[in-house]
């Protein structure tokens, strides 16, 4: 009886400790899990451009699973380059969900071994948005940029970013590469040869390349430069702060598809995993897509495409990646140590490089 009772006494005596400590033991780091089924944390790891969107997002889904589950969900974002993202992420960044700018950063963290699903298999192959390479210029246009001829006029100051940390810079290079090959560059031949001929005559207009999207584009609204390639949605951000600029879209440009993807080695390890998926299908439901598109983002969603066209008039000749071979060839192809942009930047001097 006495034994009994000592028993109860101490389970009870467990019970008070626990409460009083508010139940702070903790699984080990490999299994991580939510201290509190009430509250759980995500980390999300963007690229610079949608940080505006997300801004309005997550607010709306913490608010659509509190109401759904009743459990508080707290984010901890994290905006930068895409490709210094995605590097961050596969070298130990633990992001739950990694949104970037182009499919080839999502491959390296594939490649890495964390993501190991179908990221593709979500609605519009996982592209959670979409925009295309456009031009910020001066109000009122002093130098008379109308398309991608004009940027190879002399005493042109131009602003790029960097493709060794940007996900935008390569759209950037592919966006003018790829007009001039198919014939919507005045003044270059529409070969290889002509392509070639025209990136080397952008590039020695280049004066600063910064190491993301949304640094180059703040650099240029701080008066440097006299045009900002760069993506639609950054200028059409910034006219909406009130930021005095002209977009200017080029006849021919490249459709930029930006993928979202949770990274299965971390969701498991924090024990996250229901909740960032259910965040990824929240980014593809009709509130979240029309978040997007109005920060900047075209929609692949056709009907809130349909619904905002006025806002994303259609480009005379748009293409994609696949006028590439896909970023498996445009990578290592124009990328690589011994690619194309390398080997036409090394004829170059003085840019100004910003890692």
């Amino acid at each position: 009886m006495f034994s009994k009772l000592h028993k109860s006494l101490q389970f009870a005596l467990l019970i008070i400790i626990l409460i009083a400590t508010g139940c702070s033991a903790k699984a080990p780091a490999a299994t991580e899990i939510p201290a509190s089924g009430n509250e759980i944390k995500l980390t999300l790891g963007a690229y610079t451009t949608p940080r505006e969107a997300y801004g309005e997002i997550i607010p709306a889904f913490q608010a659509y699973w509190l109401e759904k589950t009743g459990q508080k969900v707290t984010f901890e974002e994290s905006y930068q380059g895409s490709g210094a993202q995605s590097r961050a992420v596969a070298e130990g960044f633990e992001a739950d969900i990694v949104a970037l700018s182009l499919e080839a950063d999502i491959i390296r963290i594939e490649k890495a071994g964390l993501i190991t699903h179908d990221w593709r298999s979500e609605p519009y192959g996982g592209m959670v948005s979409t925009s295309v390479v456009a031009f910020a210029v001066r109000d009122g246009n002093p130098k008379n940029i109308k398309d991608w001829a004009d940027l190879a006029q002399p005493d042109l100051e131009i602003l790029t970013p960097n493709p060794k940390t940007s996900g935008g810079a390569m759209w950037n290079i592919l966006a003018l590469y790829g007009a001039a090959k198919r014939g919507h560059v005045d003044g270059f031949t529409a070969d290889d040869t002509g392509a070639q001929d025209f990136l080397l005559a952008v590039l020695q207009n280049v004066s600063v390349m910064d190491k993301g999207a949304r640094e180059s584009i703040t650099n240029f609204e701080k008066g440097v430069g006299d045009v900002a390639i760069t993506y639609e949605n950054e200028v059409l951000v910034g006219q909406q702060s009130g930021l005095n600029y002209q977009l200017v879209l080029p006849s021919s440009t490249i459709r930029i598809d930006n993928p979202v993807a949770i990274v299965d080695t971390y969701v498991d390890k924090h024990g996250t995993r229901e909740v960032a998926e259910a965040f990824v299908d929240f980014l593809f439901t009709k509130e979240a897509q029309e978040i997007f598109a109005k920060h900047g983002l075209r929609s692949p969603d056709p009907e809130v495409a349909q619904a905002t066209s006025t806002t994303y008039p259609p480009i005379a000749d748009l293409f994609t990646i696949d006028e590439f071979g896909g970023w498996k060839d445009a990578t290592p192809t124009f990328f690589g140590d011994d690619g194309i942009f390398y080997k036409i930047f090394a004829q170059v001097q003085g840019i100004q490089i910003s890692e």
